[in-house]
């Protein structure tokens, strides 16, 4: 189980294959759901030029990781992965990357996407967006993922 805040932009692609190379023993999982989000060009109709994203340096990886922790608990899970940036970001950036491994892809499948529910839901993260048309906003919320 990996948790990792990033200023540094990362191929999330690139950055499964390594996990599974390095932490993961071939032949032991049979599925992986992968999760990766980036950043759109619009919201709420309007055009977003960048956005930046904040947190709470050691109060969001002690989120993540309790909820890596309580995603074991709930599935028959091999390992997990959990990739965020923060900083400025522009469209078509990657955001998040979230992955579940198992022996089978019904642990996976729901592991990764309740894993991604609870980190956009909860996790200590604040964006600000910057207009095409010029402005900045606060998000306020996100989208219903269910």
């Amino acid at each position: 189980m990996i948790v990792e805040v990033t200023a540094t932009p990362f191929d999330p692609w690139q950055r499964v294959q390594t996990h599974q190379a390095q932490h993961l023993s071939a032949g032991r999982y049979g599925a992986t759901a992968v999760f990766v989000g980036t950043l759109r060009d619009f919201n709420d109709g309007d055009d977003v030029s960048s956005m930046t994203l904040e947190h709470y340096p050691g109060m969001t990886e002690k989120y993540l990781e309790q909820i890596s922790k309580d995603a074991a608990a709930r599935w028959n899970l091999l390992d997990t992965l959990i990739v965020h940036r923060v900083g400025e970001l522009h469209p078509n950036d990657p955001i998040v990357l979230v992955a579940a491994w198992s022996a089978h892809r019904k642990d996976a499948f729901e592991a990764s996407r309740w894993l991604m529910e609870e980190l956009k839901s909860r996790a200590p993260f604040w964006k600000k967006e910057r207009l095409s048309e010029g402005g900045e906003r606060w998000v306020e919320g996100n989208t219903e993922g269910y």
